[in-house]
């Protein structure tokens, strides 16, 4: 995984741009040994299902997605339609207090 991790400190612009040209406004990925969990916050008109397989339509991105496809595995609880699988929100906390500074 450090090679992963190698090529997404330095993503190629291209993939980037396509991210927010789909509606991306934002993306974390999160390694755990070999488990990825990736955030992201998107525009409101955004559609998982629709949008994001809409990233492929760049090649840049879709080179990009096949090269990272070498360092990931479906997670077996994933539809077969998907490669980064939805999960269940089952917790969000927003809060509005703010403590003092000691």
């Amino acid at each position: 995984m450090e090679q992963y991790k190698e090529y997404h400190r330095h993503v190629w612009p291209e993939v980037t741009v396509r991210l927010g040209e789909v509606g991306i406004t934002q993306m974390k990925i999160f390694l755990l040994g070999t488990r990825l969990f990736m955030y992201m916050e998107t525009t409101d008109e955004f559609d998982m299902r629709k949008d994001f397989p809409r990233l492929t339509d760049d090649p840049k991105a879709r080179e990009w997605n096949a090269l990272m496809e070498r360092f990931q595995q479906r997670a077996p609880e994933a539809r077969p339609d998907e490669w980064w699988a939805l999960m269940e929100p089952v917790f969000e906390l927003q809060s509005t207090v703010v403590l003092p500074a000691e």
